[in-house]
């Protein structure tokens, strides 16, 4: 069963990727029909193939949750002062699972009008491309502030200003920026504690007359105890689940 839901997970990512692409490069629908006249199509076919594997993990990770999920991890690592504990592959790995929980009612209308499809044959990877869009402009859109939102189609221009449909390019960047914000937020709310932490144990040092002993290294033990003690891997999980949806 769970090797089941892993290989639908898996499914459900591919036309996520391809649907993070920009507008102009989604619109590119050309044959391929090497045999016939149709060479130049297919190099181009072909070089859209690379950059759609060059640049969809990127523009992945800024039109879903995974920017806010790992920037939160990042900063609570920070917080604690432990340098590379936990690793920063052990981060990314957390990140994408949560990213995949989190936005499940994301995936499972892709996977049902896309992936689902295409890998049974039933539709060409550009309509699936297509149906993969729509779930993925309408979490967007349900996530991006306004005022953000705002500022991006001014800054595109007027031609997107006065557009009644935002374009994708526009409605991702207004989003990224939303999620570093949000990210930014609860990462302070997650910091302060271990702030103070070490202000309390650099002032009782200080007070002693041991200022050659290294604050932080004494003040990880209590940052530890207290992270465990309030069963903070749940609180963070739940805090970044439950915004995201």
């Amino acid at each position: 069963m769970a090797r089941r839901r892993l290989r639908r997970l898996l499914q459900c990512l591919v036309p996520l990727l391809v649907a993070a692409l920009p507008a102009h490069a989604q619109q590119q629908a050309v044959s391929a029909d090497l045999g016939a006249g149709g060479d130049e199509s297919g190099y181009v076919r072909l070089l859209l193939l690379f950059a759609s594997v060059s640049l969809a993990p990127a523009l992945l990770a800024v039109t879903t949750a995974f920017a806010r999920i790992i920037v939160v991890l990042m900063l609570l690592r920070a917080g604690l002062g432990a340098h590379e504990i936990p690793p920063t592959h052990v981060l990314i790995g957390l990140a994408i699972l949560l990213t995949a929980v989190a936005m499940m009612p994301v995936l499972e209308p892709v996977w049902e009008r896309a992936a689902g499809p295409l890998a049974s044959g039933e539709i060409a990877l550009e309509a699936a491309v297509e149906e993969a869009r729509g779930p993925l402009q309408e979490f967007m859109s349900a996530s991006v502030r306004p005022a953000d939102l705002d500022l991006m189609r001014a800054l595109a221009g007027s031609e997107a200003a006065a557009s009644v449909e935002t374009p994708l390019a526009v409605l991702a960047s207004a989003y990224a920026i939303s999620e570093l914000r949000a990210a930014f937020l609860i990462g302070f709310i997650i910091y302060l504690p271990f702030a103070i932490i070490d202000l309390v144990v650099g002032s009782t040092l200080a007070s002693v007359g041991m200022l050659s002993l290294p604050a932080p290294v004494l003040a990880l033990p209590f940052k530890l105890l207290l992270f465990v003690m309030v069963d903070g891997w749940a609180l963070v999980t739940e805090a970044l689940v439950s915004t995201i949806r």
